[in-house]
C-alpha cells in the first residue's frame, strides 16, 4: 500500500485465555500465529504498534512498544486505557489478540473517517464492535471515569464522548463474510474454523 497512517495499532493481549487453555495470541491459523498476522497488517498501516500484555517476554521478538496494564483487573477496558495512554498518536486502532482475519481495506476505511470524532466503531447486525474500532486520546478521561465507577464495558463510555457509529451497510462490501470480527475463544471454535477452512 505504501501509505502509513499516523495512527497507532493497539493489540490487547492481556486476557487470561481461560476458555482456550493456552495463550490465544500464539494459536496458528494456516501456519501463522494470530499475533503475527495482526502485526504484519499493522506494520503496513501504522507508524506505531503497541501490545498490551502481562507477559512482556513472549512478545520481545516484535518491533513494538510492549506495555503492561496500568489498571489491573479491568479487562479490555483497562487494556484500551493503557494502550491509549502510551500511544504517541492522537488516534489508535484497537483489536484483541485473538482476531485472525483482519482486513486492511476495512481498517483503512475506518482510519479515513476520524474527522474529529473520539470513537469510530463499526456496528454489525450482532451489535457494536468495540475491539475493532478507532479511539482518540480524548477518551482517556471518560474511560478513567468509567473505571472509577467500577464499570467494565468499553461501550459504556461511548455516550461520554463524540462517537461515530459506522453501520454494516456502509462497510459490508469490504468484508462480505464479516471475518474481521471473528475471534477465537475456545478449542471448539478453533476446530470449527479449521474444518470450515478445509471445506471451502
Amino acid at each position: 500500500m505504501g501509505k502509513k497512517y499516523g495512527l497507532t495499532g493497539i493489540v490487547l493481549s492481556g486476557g487470561k485465555s481461560v476458555r482456550m487453555g493456552r495463550d490465544k495470541a500464539f494459536i496458528e491459523i494456516d501456519g501463522t500465529s494470530i499475533i503475527q498476522r495482526i502485526y504484519d497488517i499493522f506494520q503496513k498501516l501504522f507508524n506505531e504498534i503497541i501490545i498490551v500484555t502481562h507477559q512482556k517476554e513472549l512478545y520481545s521478538c516484535f518491533q513494538a512498544k510492549i506495555v503492561s496494564d496500568l489498571i489491573l483487573n479491568y479487562g479490555a477496558l483497562g487494556g484500551l486505557y493503557t494502550g491509549l495512554f502510551y500511544s504517541s498518536n492522537p488516534y489508535s486502532f484497537c483489536v484483541a489478540c485473538d482476531m485472525p482475519f483482519l482486513k486492511e481495506s476495512l481498517i483503512q476505511f475506518l482510519a479515513q473517517r476520524t474527522n474529529g470524532y473520539d470513537v469510530i466503531v463499526p456496528r454489525t447486525l450482532d451489535g457494536l464492535q468495540p475491539l475493532h474500532a478507532i479511539y482518540s486520546k480524548n477518551c482517556l478521561g471518560s474511560i478513567r471515569k468509567l473505571i472509577d465507577m467500577g464499570k467494565y464495558k468499553i461501550i459504556d463510555f461511548y455516550p461520554l464522548v463524540n462517537t461515530k457509529i459506522i453501520e454494516e451497510s456502509e462497510f459490508i462490501h469490504l468484508d462480505v463474510s464479516k471475518e474481521s470480527f471473528i475471534n477465537i475463544n475456545t478449542p471448539s471454535e478453533l476446530q470449527f474454523l479449521s474444518e470450515k477452512k478445509k471445506a471451502s
